[in-house]
């Protein structure tokens, strides 16, 4: 018996596998959005409403925020682009890191991983490997200079993440120029 005869013993053929696939997968990304749409709804109008200051706590939610859009926007297809969730992860993350900026240090774990998660949006979301690559080195460098200043507590979360962040432009630099040899 081959592989066509006992798919038919078992029920299936591969159209029919192919269209189940497909219809669980329209069904997990339809939740999907439902989940971000919630929990962006509670970040926007409840959580990042009420933060005053500009602190770690706000740094996190904006960071949070330009997650979950580019969560939406890796599920865009032709029936929806994503252009607008392109668009807002990359404004919450510049909101994000306008704030880190101003009251986090170079080494401070979120403000790493805010680095980190903006780098691969850059990379693999908005396209642009230009400004991805410029934003993991300059997160980098600069923490690296600062390096001795931090505690045994944040140390092994800031050196993790900053080999994360390496690890991606080696990766990414090592891409632009494959592509480079190609043209």
């Amino acid at each position: 018996m081959g592989p066509r005869e006992l798919a038919g013993e078992l029920g299936g053929d591969e159209d029919e596998d192919a269209a189940l696939t497909k219809q669980y997968r329209n069904q997990v990304e339809k939740e999907l959005r439902v989940v971000c749409a919630e929990v962006l709804n509670l970040l926007t109008n409840k959580l990042l409403a009420v933060c005053n200051n500009e602190d770690e706590t706000k740094v996190f939610y904006h960071k949070m925020a330009g997650d979950y859009y580019r969560y939406l926007a890796e599920l865009a297809d032709a029936n929806n682009p994503g252009t607008d969730d392109k668009q807002n992860a990359e404004k919450c993350y510049n909101d994000a890191m306008e704030c880190a900026k101003k009251c986090l240090p170079e080494t401070h774990p979120t403000r790493l991983g805010l680095a980190l998660n903006f780098s691969v949006c850059y990379y693999e979301i908005l396209k642009k490997p230009t400004e991805a690559c410029a934003l993991a080195k300059e997160a980098f460098d600069a923490a690296i200079e600062k390096l001795d200043t931090l505690n045994d507590a944040s140390y092994k979360d800031s050196t993790l993440i900053m080999q994360l962040l390496r690890d991606n432009l080696t990766l990414w630099t090592s891409e632009t120029n494959d592509d480079d040899v190609q043209d």
